[in-house]
């Protein structure tokens, strides 16, 4: 296999390091710039990541601007960024790949555990260069320190953090340890845990317009009867853990974690069974669950000076044994999960050629997938993916230049006689402008073209999905997608203020989405993968202003504002007219303020969530509502300990959230009014 070879680089490597300490090794998630350079991105950390973590990557960070969640319930919430997710959003933590089956349905969590991040990094926009052509729409980075990269500050340190919440009786639990020995080797541990009952809802669980559709179609309003107060399959237990080593010289480090994963959470909307004559159900509310296992093996390592010409040189290795289960609610195993994947990467960062800094990469991969029993609606399939990048960046006296490109190769072997294998090439290119107009204001523009394989489920699928209530059709002779996007940034910055818009425009070729035809197979509608020219267009806004002193602490206001278009240039399915793709968010609006002072810190913050009506064909519009929370959070230090007793409030005006952006938006709503309580205490 070809991560042998790079487990064999990582092994060489190590043994040429001596034993004096370094003073610090950081890792990003962009190699050249903790900024991005011209790329547009939001980064979480510290307490803003503290106040903002949930259950899934997606719910924590939904509230900045330009990112969704295509919710499944409480368990599952994939990032949507800028009104495209699934294949396009690449997940990674630590910069290799979730490495999970995520993208295979929207009812599969990402095996990245919110509660674990120092810090949450989110790439907007085209990332094919650094992370591979599925990265089209975006990369959400999650570094965990399960890999110590610097030698820390104290030889022993620790977090611990509690939660419960009144909605679905939900309790978490997470510890984390760091520490050092001999002056050379750091140590991390950490463990979650996590335990949540089905959540109440406002009100219905199926949305309106889906009532009144049923009830049309039945021909008398009350004839349907319709659940309510309560989402049946919200349920959710995990816990999970790490054990990490880093050995550091004075040429770098070397480092391994182990990592697992065991989670079962229930499937809400699909997954079903009506109770047969003469059976008992052993599970009284009708649904199924998913039960998930994973193992993992991370390694990473950096060399500093290898050679003549060279700044650095860093090894990036992932190992994934991946299985889950679904169980239906009689208790028998429908269908069967595995996903045996590897990811490397290696960056050479040279000393300036012709005046660019750069980075030199290769990127190689491989997938084992497989899915067998009743809804295996995807076909085994192997995937081997390889790629070599280069990004660089030159200062001038007027501003920066950002440019790069990427090589891709893909193949996918499906096991199945009858389908043909797939081969792919890809070409990624950006070319990136950061303009200093002053010590407050920096303007940035990026053009990207990038190129996208399509993915197993988009070729593969064939047969019903009951999770998501449809019959999937994926088409083998989908050619790659393409988009030529184009970001302008400006970033407004002071004492007083940060004020970051975004605008951007992306003009998709082959545009690879799901059409909904209307018609029905065994009572389900058929969705098929098809391609046609699309444009996305729509303006990122957040700004934070920091008011004077007000009553013996700082008094902050934020606004928050995104809007995406997006349809089709042109429609040929079936003759129809509508333009629209289907799940792309609403337009939002948030204000939020904050009043903190060394003791405390009061949030109050609302968000409206317009109305989505611009919807694909056969796809219901999604109401507005308001979000509405508050935050009271209390610091205490003892010593060498910090204490933080937080108390938060979410939907406090217990309206009815649907998430447009979800694909069982009209059958299983957010959760109604909550109120968690919780300590952090960091030792």
């Amino acid at each position: 296999m070809r991560w042998v070879s790079l487990i064999v680089v990582f092994y060489v490597g190590s043994q040429a390091w001596a034993n004096e300490p370094l003073e610090e090794i950081r890792v990003i998630a962009h190699p050249l710039s903790e900024q991005g350079a011209a790329q547009s991105l939001s980064v979480l950390s510290g307490q803003d990541l503290a106040e903002k973590v949930a259950g899934s990557l997606g719910a924590t960070l939904a509230g900045e601007a330009g990112i969704q969640s295509a919710s499944f319930g409480s368990a599952v919430g994939r990032p949507v960024i800028h009104g495209l997710g699934g294949a396009r959003v690449k997940t990674t933590e630590d910069r290799i790949d979730s490495l999970d089956v995520s993208v295979t349905s929207s009812d599969h969590a990402v095996t990245i555990e919110p509660f674990i991040a120092n810090q949450i990094t989110v790439l907007k926009g085209a990332s094919t260069l650094l992370y591979g052509s599925g990265a089209i729409g975006g990369v959400v980075d999650v570094e965990t320190g399960r890999i110590p990269t610097a030698i820390p500050d104290d030889s022993f340190a620790g977090k611990l953090e509690l939660r419960a919440n009144d909605n679905a009786n939900a309790s978490t639990a997470a510890l984390r340890l760091d520490g050092l020995l001999q002056d050379q080797i750091a140590w991390h541990v950490d463990a979650f845990a996590r335990d949540a009952d089905d959540y109440d809802i406002p009100d219905f669980v199926e949305s309106q317009a889906l009532r009144e559709r049923e009830e049309a179609e039945v021909g008398e309003v009350g004839e349907v009867q319709h659940e309510r107060d309560v989402l049946l399959g919200s349920t959710l237990q995990n816990k999970g853990g790490a054990l990490g080593f880093s050995k550091f010289g004075d040429k770098g480090f070397a480092g391994i974690s182990i990592s697992t994963l065991d989670a079962q959470y229930g499937l809400v909307g699909g997954h079903e069974e009506e109770e047969e004559e003469g059976q008992s159900m052993p599970d009284s509310d009708g649904t199924g669950m998913i039960d998930m296992q994973q193992f993992r093996v991370d390694l990473d390592s950096q060399l500093l000076n290898p050679f003549a010409g060279a700044d650095s040189f860093k090894v990036r290795l992932g190992i994934n044994d991946y299985q889950h289960q679904e169980v239906e609610a009689s208790g028998e195993i429908g269908t069967e999960f595995d996903n045996q994947a590897w990811e490397g990467r290696a960056e050479l960062e040279h000393a300036s050629i012709a005046g660019f800094e750069g980075v030199l990469g290769l990127q190689l991969g491989g997938r084992k997938f497989s899915a067998i029993g009743e809804e295996a609606f995807v076909a085994p399939v192997e995937t081997d993916s390889a790629g070599i990048f280069w990004v660089g960046e030159k200062s001038f006296k007027k501003f920066d230049l950002e440019t790069g490109l990427r090589f891709e190769k893909q193949k996918h072997k499906p096991s199945e006689i009858a389908l043909s294998d797939t081969e792919y090439s890809s070409f990624s290119s950006s070319l990136g402008f950061v303009w200093p107009v002053s010590d407050s204001i920096r303007l940035s523009a990026l053009l990207d073209y990038s190129s996208r394989a399509p993915s197993i489920e988009e070729l593969y699928s064939m047969g019903p999905h009951l999770a998501t209530s449809s019959f999937e059709v994926g088409n083998s002779d989908l050619s790659e997608e393409s988009v030529l996007a184009f970001t302008l940034t400006a970033n407004v910055q002071s004492a007083l203020y940060d004020i970051n818009i975004s605008l951007y425009s992306m003009q998709f070729d082959d545009f690879i989405y799901q059409a909904n035809t209307g018609e029905f197979i065994d009572e389900l509608p058929v969705l098929v993968y098809q391609q046609s020219d699309a444009t996305f267009t729509g303006i990122d806004v957040k700004a934070d202003f920091h008011l004077s002193e007000f009553a013996g602490g700082d008094f902050d206001v934020n606004v928050l504002f995104d809007l995406v278009n997006a349809s089709l240039d042109k429609s040929d399915v079936q003759g129809l007219v509508n333009r629209n793709l289907p799940r792309i968010p609403a337009r939002r609006i948030g204000l939020g303020l904050a009043w903190t002072d060394l003791q405390w810190k009061y949030s109050l913050d609302a968000t409206r969530v317009s109305a989505q009506s611009d919807t694909a064909e056969f796809e219901l519009p999604t109401a507005a509502y308001y979000d509405i929370g508050v935050s009271i959070n209390r610091f205490v230090e003892l010593g060498d300990k910090q204490f933080n007793i937080f108390l938060h409030g979410r939907n406090l005006s217990n309206q009815e959230q649907r998430h447009h952006t979800s694909i069982v938006k009209d059958f299983a709503p957010a959760p109604g009014r909550r109120f968690e309580i919780g300590l952090r205490l960091k030792f």
